[in-house]
């Protein structure tokens, strides 16, 4: 089958219960729901077979299914989004060889970079996990840097080797930039954010379920080191994010700023 036949699957894992934001895919932002948004986003992205939400709870399936989303109904003993995708990945009529997982809070994720890791995956056939990155710049570096010196624990980073596979994800800022000397201008640091967006082939998003949580995930409390942590590669994506803000809600207090940045930056989902 040729690569770019690959039958691919957007699958947007939300829950209704989360310890700090209850009922965060029913929040509103500018006009619309949350879930609502990051299904558009989805649905903008080409050559993709289907995209559905993954939950557990009748009460964000219904809202879905008003705005004619389709919805799986995953078992609420699910530990984590990462599981429930793959249970709904098992559940479609066709069952995908790519699977796309999109965070149900990932409200102005550019439906281009979710194509970007799409590409990636059918462009290559080695390549069982895929992820993307930013490239920070001076600025955001040292903002980033502020932040993890007052105690904030968001916002991770990436080093990858010369063909893209990830060698580390963490929450500190790596690599350390240790001074200006190495002629690196303010757009050419070799610092990458991480952003929480995952393609995977479907036998290895098996594969990683079934895998047990290893030292440094437990560490850094970041799922995507236990696919370093077995030896499975994992593919960072490059992505331009087009002079647009990244931004997730993790908090009641986030709808304000992500509702400014659609404000001043535009909406990518429109009308």
């Amino acid at each position: 089958m040729p690569q770019t036949s690959k039958p691919v699957a957007i699958i947007i894992p939300a829950r209704y219960g989360s310890s700090r934001f209850v009922g965060k895919p029913l929040a509103m932002i500018t006009g619309r729901t949350m879930i609502n948004r990051v299904w558009s986003l989805a649905r903008a992205v080409s050559g993709v077979n289907e995209v559905c939400v993954a939950t557990d709870d009748e009460r964000i399936a219904e809202h879905v299914r008003s705005f004619g989303g389709d919805v799986v109904i995953t078992p609420k003993e699910c530990t984590n989004g990462t599981e429930r995708v793959l249970r709904a990945a098992g559940m479609l009529a066709t069952r995908p060889a790519v699977v796309v997982n999109l965070q149900g809070d990932a409200v102005l994720t550019p439906p281009w970079v979710i194509a970007a890791l799409i590409d990636q995956m059918r462009r290559d056939p080695t390549v069982e996990i895929a992820t993307a990155a930013v490239r920070m710049d001076k600025r955001s570096y040292e903002a980033l840097r502020a932040a993890k010196g007052q105690g904030e624990v968001g916002g991770t980073t990436v080093t990858f080797d010369r063909r893209g596979n990830a060698l580390y994800f963490s929450k500190s800022v790596i690599p350390f930039v240790r001074d200006d000397k190495q002629g690196l201008g303010s757009d050419a640091l070799p610092v990458f954010r991480h952003i929480g967006l995952y393609a995977h082939a479907y036998e290895t998003l098996c594969r990683y379920v079934s895998l047990e949580p290893g030292p440094l995930e437990g560490s850094e409390k970041l799922e995507q080191l236990r696919a370093l942590e077995h030896g499975i590669p994992v593919r960072v994506v490059e992505v331009d994010y087009g002079g647009r803000t990244h931004w997730a809600v993790d908090s009641p207090d986030d709808l304000k700023r992500v509702e400014t940045i659609i404000s001043e930056e535009g909406d990518l989902v429109g009308a």
